[in-house]
């Protein structure tokens, strides 16, 4: 379905003729009490949304920078639970979407996350673990709060089953662009972009390449055959390390200057 808030948003983004940017960063790995300044800044250079990692211990789809900072969040003492105290508290000027793991959210329970959702700008989550046959678990609970279930396309996927992913996508299609986990300065496949367009062509919705977008030249060339880019372990990596104005430098040069 279409008409959920993230969907549209997304939409009203394209229209301004830009590619779509939608960064990720890791709840609490440099404290919550930073989260809403990272927040603030990712919106400065123009995101249209921003993905919310939710630490977890056994991150299947995280590459090695997601996975250590996922680990110092834990170590800082995040849970869901805070994550979504401090998100209450914010107000994004863009959309957010959490990213985490279905043991996370079952353990938690999807009705009361749902329900405490209510109150944040979250409008969309991403369960790279939770299987498109079991997406009813979840759907009916997110349908009535306005919250997206993102889809994921792997590069293995068929046609036909890429049709299927897409007819029931919402917010936007994650397409992952390598066979793996998440990381900077990945190989792409030749028929990588061939592969972008078709899904794109396809899509009733934005599709977004990510896993591996670490460069400039990458976002101009996914935006090139898809609408958009996620982007992900480089930004967390210059958040760990550096200050935000040098933060700031490099998102201008990932993405163009604010």
């Amino acid at each position: 379905m279409t008409s959920k808030t993230l969907t549209m948003k997304l939409k009203e983004r394209q229209k301004q003729g830009k590619p779509l940017f939608v960064p990720y960063i890791m709840a609490g790995a440099n404290g919550l009490e930073r989260l809403p300044a990272e927040i603030e800044l990712l919106t400065t250079h123009g995101a249209a949304a921003i993905e919310i990692g939710v630490p977890f211990s056994d991150p299947v789809a995280d590459g090695p920078v997601i996975q250590a900072a996922g680990m110092q969040a834990l170590a800082n003492g995040t849970t869901l639970k805070k994550i979504i105290a401090a998100l209450q508290t914010i107000h994004s000027e863009v959309p957010l979407v959490l990213m985490g793991y279905a043991n996370s959210f079952f353990h938690y329970g999807i009705e009361q996350l749902a329900n405490e959702l209510k109150a944040t700008n979250v409008k969309g989550l991403i369960i790279p673990d939770l299987p498109f046959e079991h997406r009813s678990l979840v759907t009916p609970t997110f349908d009535a709060a306005d919250l997206a279930l993102i889809t994921l396309v792997s590069l293995t996927s068929p046609p036909d089953r890429i049709q299927t992913l897409i007819e029931d996508a919402e917010g936007f299609v994650y397409a992952v662009t390598v066979n793996g986990v998440t990381g900077e300065d990945r190989q792409y496949n030749e028929q990588l972009d061939q592969h972008l367009q078709a899904i794109s062509e396809k899509s009733p919705i934005p599709v977004l390449a990510g896993f591996g977008v670490s460069t400039h030249a990458d976002v101009q060339r996914f935006a090139s055959v898809c609408e958009g880019v996620v982007i992900g372990s480089k930004i967390v990596a210059a958040l760990q390390n550096e200050p935000l104005p040098k933060v700031s430098e490099l998102l201008a040069k990932l993405v163009g200057k604010p």
